[in-house]
């Protein structure tokens, strides 16, 4: 092509012009066109082809972008579409000054005999009366939701949207549809049952995700069941807890400054723009006060209220019309009450910090359980601040323990972790009891999320928004339960759930006893522990009361929810994790050791009959449960560190239930133990004390006394002061030892002594009784004084004969 190139003779100087954005789009692109024709054709294949056809892809999608960006500038797409949302929700007619209204209902006519002014005069009336219910009904379209549950108030707010709910009833019809859509189509493929139940989880954890908090709720709940909806499944779904999308920061910044009143840099001398972690309701940042305190941050979502008490709504519809289809007489409805009232009362982050505060201070005793300080100063409804906490979490601790394949080569820091878990599992056992059956205040959710194992290995709870306050009655009520379940006392356990306000007066107690029995008795014992889930034993008494159309008491459902989670975090971290065999040991001791009228009345029903003769059989398992919580410590590491042979794990096990009954005979604890025997038949005492069955009991009380006096003549006689002899110190028997100091005051406490004369006058009417307690009682004293003797010269002359080894000339080797 010729090119003209201006004259040599006529200068030119270049203006600059201005060009419009259009302008020079313009021009760009035809710059690009001139170009593309400048370059000659050149014969390619298919795969330059395809390269073009991607590149041209590419930039159409480049410039929809561009006009897309362009267009919600120039429109206002997205204050547009919050416009909308408002006026979906019809939120510019609520008033959040409207006064309390009271229910009208629709005007009803009147036809009696009257005359044509009285006609009139009544259909002006009846207008008046229409025209009042068209204003009233008008002014519950500027009522706003409220700030506390009430099922009447949220129904008259979704009456006036029913546009509303059947958006979203559509969602979820959608949603579960889909996810139908796709499992049905995944399990075509001929997948293994492993990676069907992950396929399930996976699409059950985004349908969720994306069905918003209330589903999210549901989701976490479930992920904490392993043993309902299978392992692979709840992996998929305790991702809930961690892996929730955040939401902008801008709305978190505007969400603070509302609540606060000022910009976060008035009150924060550092604060991280990037989460730290999502939840269902809010995400949490980590900053810094002023004063360099470091905490955490909690900001509630944009608009949760509405979006959780619409399907709170929708669950109540649900329910009610079940009702219908059931023909229940008990209303159900009151299920998604409770469920309501719980999650509004979390969506108010004052109530929470509330409950945190007053959980913290119920257990500031137990070394073991960590809980955050709350910053009040800055704290509203929708913003939380508390002290950050160092730890891990379970499901972290989960994943370090089983990642590793190669066992051997990642064994130390697999067992570390597995260690940590372990003692993470054990120790929430204990203050899940602690809270249950003590203090009275339980956290009502503690899934993996709400919990954090701690560098000086104590159990950090988080998220108290849902908190449980049991009354005195119904923590002594559990108590006995427990206890009545465990001894098979159907009949006692009746009267338990009664004063639990699980079964109502009016209610035939002897048919329900009998459909108790059939419904928990085919539970397999071992060890005399029911081998069974607690949730799963108050799941088949919740089945039996719904039977005769009882209603759960509020705080029992969310006992229901907080056993659920600590029984499947147990499940996971130790699938031998039995929750009776854990907690019995301490209903015992708290049953030996708590000193009032209703644990006395519990004991005496659980180890006395009528005739008040001990049942030995139970006294045997209550004082064996009792050694074990005081031999082992707190928190055991693993169970393969403690196991030894069955036989000597018997011996010692016996050997502790003595020292345990010496030792509480004189002690400050024993209070219990002494008006138990107090209030005991004497005269069975006696006579099951010189039984066969006993005879391992006597043998072991003879064993533990020789020790306690071999002791003493070692003392008295100076042994250890002799050059030639070098006595160890005698073996202990168990771990509950008795010395020389205790077994002096059990022979100067004035209190055993009663005890003694208060059995032996009971039983002096028997003579042929008496006389072979006093036959038993004198082999006893003999086989200990020979024990005490036998064990004497033993450590003498092999004290002796070590001495004699030790000092004897040595021959050397010629």
């Amino acid at each position: 092509m010729a090119s003209v190139s201006p004259s040599p003779s006529r200068s030119t100087i270049a203006t600059p012009v201005r060009r419009s954005p259009r302008a020079a789009f313009a021009v760009a692109e035809l710059r690009r066109l001139r170009q593309r024709r400048a370059i000659p054709p050149v014969s390619v294949g298919l795969g330059h082809f395809g390269e073009v056809v991607r590149n041209d892809v590419e930039f159409l999608k480049n410039k929809i972008g561009i006009g897309i960006r362009w267009a919600n500038e120039a429109f206002r797409v997205p204050e547009v579409t919050k416009s909308a949302e408002e006026v979906f929700w019809l939120r510019h007619l609520e008033d959040t000054a409207s006064p309390p209204l009271e229910s009208q209902s629709w005007p009803q006519p009147s036809y009696s005999g009257l005359s044509g002014v009285d006609l009139f005069m009544a259909d002006v009336k009846a207008l008046e009366a229409y025209a009042g219910y068209f204003y009233w009904l008008s002014k519950m379209w500027s009522r706003p939701l409220p700030e506390v549950y009430d099922p009447q108030a949220v129904s008259d707010y979704f009456n006036c949207r029913p546009h509303v709910v059947a958006y979203r009833l559509l969602e979820v019809f959608s949603a579960f549809m889909i996810a139908a859509i796709r499992l049905r189509t995944s399990s075509d493929k001929g997948t293994n049952l492993e990676s069907s139940g992950q396929n399930f989880g996976m699409v059950m954890k985004e349908t969720m995700l994306h069905l918003g908090p209330t589903f999210i709720k549901v989701g976490q709940s479930l992920s904490t069941r392993p043993d309902i909806i299978g392992t692979e499944t709840s992996k998929a779904l305790s991702e809930l807890h961690d892996q929730i999308p955040p939401f902008p920061w801008p709305e978190a910044a505007k969400i603070i400054e509302e609540e606060l009143g000022a910009p976060v840099e008035s009150f924060f001398s550092q604060f991280s723009q990037e989460t730290v972690a999502a939840a269902s309701f809010g995400q949490v940042y980590r900053g810094r006060t002023l004063d360099g305190s470091d905490v955490a941050v909690k900001v509630q979502r944009p608009d949760m209220r509405h979006a959780v008490l619409r399907d709170i709504y929708i669950l109540r519809l649900g329910l009610g019309v079940l009702r219908k289809i059931a023909k229940r007489e008990n209303d159900i409805r009151v299920y998604a009450d409770e469920l309501g009232k719980g999650l509004a009362g979390e969506l108010d982050f004052t109530l929470e910090a509330a409950n945190a505060s007053e959980f913290r201070e119920a257990h500031s005793r137990f070394s073991y359980i960590r809980v955050p300080k709350v910053y009040q100063h800055l704290t509203r409804k929708r913003v939380l601040t508390m002290e950050w906490m160092v730890g891990e979490s379970p499901t972290d601790l989960l994943s370090i323990s089983s990642q590793y394949h190669d066992f051997e080569s990642h064994e130390k820091p697999t067992l570390e972790a597995r260690r940590r878990l372990l003692d993470l599992v054990n120790k929430g056992v204990e203050a899940t009891l602690v809270q249950l059956l003590d203090t009275g205040i339980l956290h009502a959710d503690p899934h993996p999320g709400n919990l954090r194992y701690t560098t000086s290995r104590q159990i950090g709870f988080l998220d108290f928004g849902l908190v449980c306050r049991m009354q005195r009655k119904h923590q002594l009520a559990m108590l006995a339960a427990i206890v009545h379940i465990v001894n098979g006392d159907w009949a006692c356990l009746v009267e338990a759930l009664t004063d639990m306000d699980v079964i109502k007066p009016g209610i035939n107690t002897r048919r329900f006893t009998m459909d108790l029995e059939y419904a928990l008795g085919e539970v397999e014992l071992k060890n005399g522990i029911p081998d069974i889930e607690f949730t799963k034993v108050l799941s088949k008494i919740v089945k039996v009361a719904l039977n005769y159309q009882l209603r759960m008491p509020p705080y029992f459902t969310l006992v229901l929810r907080s056993l659920a989670c600590l029984e499947g975090l147990a499940a996971v971290g130790d699938p031998n994790f039995k929750t009776f065999e854990a907690a019995y040991p301490f209903v015992v001791q708290k049953l030996l050791t708590e000193n009032s009228a209703a644990t006395r009345k519990i004991l005496h029903s659980a180890v006395l009959n009528r005739k008040k003769e001990f049942r030995w059989e139970r006294v045997d398992l209550f004082l064996s449960k009792s050694s074990t919580r005081k031999r082992s410590p707190l928190i055991t590491s693993s169970t393969e560190e403690t196991s030894v042979d069955s036989s000597s794990n018997q011996t010692d096990k016996d050997a502790d239930t003595v020292s345990l009954v010496l030792r509480l005979l004189a002690s400050t604890d024993g209070v219990v133990f002494r008006r138990l025997l107090m209030a005991a038949n004497g005269t069975s005492l006696i006579r099951t004390f010189i039984s066969r069955e006993a005879h391992v009991i006597r043998q072991k009380l003879c064993t533990t006394i020789a020790d306690t006096l071999y002791q003493w003549m070692v003392g008295i006689l100076r042994i250890r002061s002799l050059k030639f002899i070098s006595l160890p110190d005698p073996p202990p028997s168990s771990a509950i030892n008795i010395t020389v100091k205790d077994f002096k005051i059990l022979i100067k406490d004035k209190r055993v002594r009663v005890i003694l004369r208060k059995i032996l006058e009971s039983a002096k009417s028997d003579r042929v009784l008496m006389l072979r307690f006093c036959w038993t009682s004198l082999v006893m004293s003999l086989t200990t004084t020979a024990l005490t003797c036998h064990r004497f010269v033993i450590s003498v002359s092999e004290g002796y004969i070590n001495y004699l080894s030790l000092s004897a000339p040595v021959t050397l080797p010629t």
